[in-house]
């Protein structure tokens, strides 16, 4: 099925939460609702991915992982979108390359967590995402070490806003990251997976 496209109109902050969602969880809705407030953005939209290159076994069906994400989520700055299958973009790089032609004039803030950006220089392009788009890091307290001493964060340490100055972020011309502290339950989605409670069939 080929996704619909979102709504923006030009000068809105979005931010884009990627992943495979599978399956979505309190957590997810949790770092969204704190990425709305820190990062002075109009909306965030969850880049539910059709799979994770990065990853051997395939998810869930998208649709079973959309749904979910819609069930979870019902928040009016909030889009559930599987537009990477419209867009037929696999990497970060490439979708964002996709919503700029797409949405003129809108400035997407990537949003990831903490371990996320352990191993961001191991992302496709990833120097290139930090150089053309905002980015907002949202970590649990135990996750603040490893995380600024990546060697993505070291190597743009100079561009890092600071805590008290993250709802600058979606207004600022990258290169430019923000790290924060989350406080979350320690539920994941692979511990949702493991314990049987999520269907992976059609």
């Amino acid at each position: 099925m080929v996704q619909r496209r979102p709504y923006a109109r030009a000068g809105q902050r979005i931010g884009l939460l990627g992943g495979s969602f599978d399956p979505p969880h309190e957590g997810h809705a949790h770092i969204t609702r704190e990425a709305l407030k820190r990062f002075g953005l109009d909306s965030v939209w969850w880049l539910v991915s059709p799979g994770n290159p990065l990853k051997s076994h395939g998810p869930a069906p998208l649709e079973t992982r959309l749904a979910a994400s819609r069930a979870l989520v019902q928040h009016p700055r909030v889009c559930i979108t599987g537009i990477e299958a419209r867009t037929n973009t696999r990497y970060t790089a490439e979708t964002l390359r996709a919503l700029r032609r797409m949405y003129p004039g809108v400035t997407f803030v990537w949003l990831m967590g903490a371990d996320n950006l352990v191993q961001f220089d191991k992302w496709q392009e990833w120097r290139w995402i930090m150089e053309n788009y905002p980015i907002g890091v949202l970590a649990r307290p135990g996750e603040r070490l490893g995380a600024r001493n990546s060697r993505a964060a070291r190597i743009f340490r100079s561009h890092r806003l600071k805590g008290r100055e993250s709802r600058l972020l979606g207004r600022s011309t990258a290169p430019a990251w923000c790290f924060v502290n989350v406080p979350m339950t320690e539920i994941s989605s692979s511990v949702i997976r493991q314990r049987g409670d999520w269907r992976q069939s059609d």
